[in-house]
């Protein structure tokens, strides 16, 4: 009677599972900000997390909702989306991540667009100054 012999595939599971344990780590999910410094007092952290806006240094909009990849959006989308998430969750906060280098108006209107969509909180994210360097703040 034929058997079939499973030593050579544990071999190779063992091998993909160190492949990804040592990847894993190498894949991060987020956008390359440069936040701009200030000495402000955390928010408290109550309720659900909030929705985040990341904006990079090449003016570039995404959304991270928190379910998923992050999702690059234009105004129009962006405030279609950020009112449908306000729909399911009425109390949702937004966070705007935005790099340092970014115009100012590019800030403002993904704020405005924010605020349109009925999001009652609109906050930015920063980091502390140089000497507690390695925090974010919200």
């Amino acid at each position: 009677m034929a058997e079939i012999n499973v030593v050579p595939y544990i071999d190779v599971m063992l091998v993909l599972l160190v492949i990804f344990l040592v990847t894993a780590p190498l894949i991060t999910q987020g956008v390359k900000v440069d936040l701009p410094e200030a000495d402000a007092q955390p928010q408290t952290g109550e309720g659900a997390p909030p929705v985040i806006i990341h904006i990079d240094r090449f003016a570039d909009i995404y959304l991270d909702l928190g379910d998923a990849d992050l999702l690059p959006v234009d105004q129009q989308l962006l405030y279609e989306r950020l009112r449908a998430a306000r729909r399911r969750d009425p109390g949702l906060a937004v966070v705007v991540r935005a790099d340092a280098t970014v115009d100012y108006g590019v800030v403002v209107d993904a704020m405005v667009a924010a605020q349109a969509a009925g999001i009652p909180s609109v906050g930015l994210v920063t980091q502390p100054p140089a000497s507690g360097a390695g925090k974010e703040r919200r």
